[in-house]
């Protein structure tokens, strides 16, 4: 879901290669790359000095910035972006979840028509990439009164011009492509949560606003947005959660003459604080009192009333001073369709439901009792309060090292995953690890190929054991072995791959647990990306002097696979070559084209245009290959013909030389 450091979500379907507000990015079936919303946004509302005042992140056909309805701006501060994943280049140890985004607005923007309330805005995002947890998102916001006056019930809500879609069905970026914006229906989900797994809101109902699209595209768009309210810093009693609808850009409708779009302040306002009737039965509505009729409709969730203090004669009010806060929590998530019938029923929408309860559970900060409550040995850190965003967690990712070696990678994996207490369970839950291998030049991360599977023998999984890559002794005991310093337990080696193929061999080890059966909580895995390794296979580094450098592929012919679309990208690989070395390169008539030190303690392949990109992602390389581009030391790109290289071992003074050939 893009998130943008203005109050808006979404990005309006305007870019191919950004999502609106998608699930899933990257499905291994395309019919589950669903977009669910074009824009959404916050809408802000409270009472300054008798008056009814909002601020709104968007409204009904407005997509102006210097318009009313964009009425928040940044502070000036990009989007934040910090990650709980040790292994991420934003690893954070104040990160909440797999990624946090974090964007500061304020509403202090001179736009027609807009009274500013002097609200400063700290959105925090939080996402986690756990199957069971990979379809919603939390918005916390964190609502400062920064103006000259006091704002009495405040009310927050999620404006979401919703449109579910599929662009694998009907593209939108091709001429002629898109699917309709007017085939939509939306709800309020007011069944109650589980008691047994959430006793702490027992008799409280979701008050999910959902959407659907009311045929599912053929099966490509048989998903719903969901949107709900988490909490607030008030207690949840005195607050209320309320739903609203309205065609776009209606003013007036004879079907359904409550549901209108506001088109001020004053009626914004009262839309926040209120639930549109419900009609079931009612000609044009369901059995559960909403519209039959599709449209593109608009969904407004919303709840409060909220402040920082509340009135001593009616509980009902609540103020919040100058310099206060209060905090208020959405998730956005979405959910297959639960079966592939036509009937919008709480049946259906059991994906949905249990994706959201999950954003709820992760919210309530639900300790090992399923209590979400505060016990004394549940304070992890000590404050006196409930810790919230707690949620099952895998076991994580071994440390991993890879060594490469000629059309080989030896995999080596510590053993720290089977000594992790799940913080929910409090137990030892390890089960066992996965070996995943990458095979193409891609980052899609549903690509990935599951090359080994070993597991604890137990009451649980496949009982294949350990010892199959667990390293031993002379006397097959289990032992370790020692790299660079670090301590390694199991051994898995991958042979047959290509020698020298950029972003060709990628890897990761996962560590999975039990899952816990009386939850109904399927086996977590850990991410891939804790430690996703790239590596290049080839000869590792030459020692002594029974060494002969060469150059593959000899003869080198334009537009080989493996290259790029441009001169630039071009790749030839010297190999079997010393640790540190130089490579000299010449015509036959004995010019010196270019010079290349190697390293084979520092190499990455950063030195050409083709490795770049995954130079910055550390690969593991041989040792004893070093890539050239045929761009000469003048910049410019060799001719057709055959050449000589030598190699010089800088550290016995032993040169070889050698010859290969250009076909262009």
């Amino acid at each position: 879901m893009t998130v943008t450091n203005f109050g808006l979500l979404g990005e309006g379907y305007n870019n191919p290669d950004q999502p609106s507000c998608m699930y899933r990015q990257y499905p291994d079936n395309i019919k589950e790359q669903i977009e669910h919303f074009s824009y959404s946004g916050l809408w802000i509302g409270g009472i300054v000095n008798g008056e009814k005042h909002v601020s709104t992140a968007i409204v009904d056909g407005v997509f102006d910035y210097a318009a009313e309805g964009f009425e928040f701006v940044s502070n000036g501060d990009s989007v934040r972006v910090r990650s709980s994943i040790l292994t991420s280049p934003v690893f954070d140890t104040l990160a909440v979840s797999h990624q946090d985004l974090i964007a500061r607005f304020h509403d202090r923007k001179d736009v027609v028509e807009h009274t500013p309330m002097g609200l400063d805005i700290v959105l925090e995002t939080y996402a986690w990439n756990y199957s069971f947890a990979d379809a919603f998102v939390i918005l916390n916001y964190a609502i400062i009164n920064n103006g000259t006056a006091p704002i009495e019930n405040i009310y927050a809500g999620i404006w979401a011009d919703a449109s579910i879609g599929n662009m694998n069905y009907t593209n939108i970026y091709e001429p002629g492509g898109g699917w309709s914006w007017y085939d939509n229906l939306n709800g309020f989900d007011q069944t109650v949560f589980d008691p047994v797994k959430t006793d702490d809101l027992e008799g409280i109902p979701r008050d999910i606003a959902y959407q659907f699209d009311a045929d599912g595209d053929n099966g490509y768009s048989e998903s719903y947005l969901g949107i709900s309210v988490l909490g607030a810093s008030q207690p949840r009693e005195y607050w209320n959660s309320h739903f609203n609808q309205w065609p776009w850009v209606t003013l007036s409708d004879l079907t359904y003459p409550e549901l209108v779009m506001p088109v001020d302040d004053a009626q914004r306002y009262d839309k926040l604080k209120s639930t549109q009737p419900i009609r079931p039965g009612f000609t044009g509505y369901s059995s559960e009192g909403f519209p039959t009729e599709t449209r593109s409709w608009m969904m407004l969730l919303s709840a409060g009333p909220f402040g920082s203090v509340q009135n001593d004669l009616d509980s009902t009010l609540w103020t919040l001073p100058v310099g206060d806060t209060v905090n208020v929590v959405f998730a956005v998530g979405a959910g297959f369709w639960a079966n592939s019938t036509l009937t919008n029923d709480p049946a259906r929408r059991a994906i949905l439901q249990g994706n959201l309860d999950w954003a709820q559970k992760a919210y309530n900060g639900e300790d090992s009792n399923g209590n979400g409550r505060l016990d004394p040995d549940e304070d992890q850190d000590g404050d006196g309060e409930l810790d919230r965003y707690i949620l099952p967690v895998p076991p994580p990712s071994p440390q991993l090292k890879i060594i490469a070696g000629r059309s080989r990678a030896e995999l080596y994996w510590n053993n720290s995953p089977e000594a992790f207490e799940d913080p929910i369970s409090r137990e030892e839950d390890f089960e066992g690890y996965r070996i995943y291998a990458r095979r193409k030049s891609s980052s899609v991360t549903n690509e990935w190929s599951l090359l080994a599977q070993f597991d604890k023998k137990n009451e649980f999984g496949y009982n294949t054991g350990l010892d199959y890559v667990r390293i031993k002794d002379d006397m097959g005991n289990p032992s370790f072995t020692v790299i660079e310093g670090d301590t390694f337990h199991y051994k898995f080696t991958n042979t047959g791959i290509m020698n020298g193929w950029p972003d060709k061999n990628t890897y990761a080890v996962t560590s999975y647990d039990t899952g816990d059966p009386k939850t109904d909580l399927q086996s977590l895995e850990s991410s891939i990306l804790e430690n996703m390794t790239f590596v290049i296979a080839g000869e590792q580094a030459a020692e002594g002097n029974d060494w002969q450098p060469a150059v593959y592929p000899n003869p080198y012919r334009s537009s080989a696979v493996w290259d790029g679309s441009d001169v630039r990208s071009r790749l030839i690989w010297f190999t079997g070559l010393p640790a540190k070395s130089k490579i000299r390169i010449y015509t036959l008539a004995g010019e010196l084209l270019d010079v290349i030190e190697h390293d084979a303690s520092t190499y990455s392949g950063g030195d050409v245009d083709r490795l770049k990109a995954l130079s910055a992602r550390n690969p593991v390389m041989s040792g004893g290959e070093h890539a050239w581009d045929l761009i000469t030391s003048y910049d410019q790109a060799i001719a057709t013909g055959l050449y000589l290289f030598s190699v010089e071992d800088l550290q016995s003074g032993v040169v070889k030389t050698g010859r290969f050939m250009v076909i262009k």
